[in-house]
């Protein structure tokens, strides 16, 4: 499962130039809406979170963006289905499509690591069964460069736990994005982080060969994967690293 070599995993991303995004033709206006989508998105507010809720509203396939939260977001749009919800207590039970994943925290925020487990691996996989359930046909969430449920970094060990526990819930798809360190603007300051976005960028050239796979990746990068692989029709488990994504990255700012 997912054991692509690069220049497979990079063609599953690279679609064709009318699933990057664009008005279809008025002759397939019909088909068009027969086969719009509906999405919903935990961790929305978040760095990739933001950026793929623009990139969904802006996407002619799909009509309903439905976005979980835990307080409104004050967003309005046409196509927006906002529930304020409890994670804790979660029941999902609306009809969808496509299930994004992005939420995050951190051990500060959350206050131990067994709230930030809740967070991350717990909430993910109570929407992926309810939303199962409900029709969805995929899911896609996005984990971290080094994610292993055998890890004995806590951060690796809970990512790959949340990867494995939604590999086993039986969805036809799943697609699993494992970037480095994400490069953005962040709603929320973190002087740690911040300094290591700045060595990123500045040593990003050495990260060559093996070493690819741990290079800064912009979050809109992300989010621009996250999109184009749910209009893909290919069924299975596929983790897409780091260095795929940042090829993607140039791909899509060269077309």
């Amino acid at each position: 499962m997912g054991a692509y070599r690069l220049e497979e995993k990079i063609n599953i991303l690279f679609l064709a130039k009318a699933d990057i995004g664009g008005m279809p033709e008025r002759n397939q206006l019909d088909k068009t809406l027969c086969c719009m989508k509906t999405a919903v998105v935990m961790g929305g507010t978040g760095l990739v979170g933001r950026h793929l809720v623009d990139l969904l509203l802006a996407d002619d396939r799909y009509s309903r963006v439905i976005l979980l939260m835990r307080r409104p977001s004050g967003l309005i749009h046409p196509k927006i289905n906002e529930q304020v919800v409890d994670f804790e207590q979660l029941d999902f039970q609306t009809p969808v499509d496509d299930v994004f994943c992005c939420i995050g925290t951190t051990i500060k925020v959350a206050g131990s690591q067994a709230a930030q487990y809740r967070v991350e691996v717990d909430y993910p996989v109570q929407l992926a069964r309810q939303a199962l359930a409900y029709g969805a046909r995929q899911f896609l969430i996005v984990t971290s460069t080094g994610a292993d449920p055998k890890s004995r970094v806590f951060y690796n060990r809970m990512k790959g736990d949340v990867e494995q526990k939604l590999a086993n819930i039986g969805y036809a798809t799943l697609h699993i994005l494992r970037p480095s360190l994400l490069l953005g603007n962040r709603l929320e300051h973190r002087a740690g982080e911040t300094l290591a976005i700045h060595l990123a960028r500045w040593t990003s050239w050495m990260m060559v060969g093996p070493l690819r796979r741990y290079r800064a990746v912009e979050a809109i990068t992300v989010a621009q994967a996250l999109k184009n692989l749910a209009q893909n029709k290919q069924i299975g488990i596929f983790f897409h690293e780091s260095e795929v994504l940042e090829a993607f990255d140039k791909y899509y700012h060269n077309h």
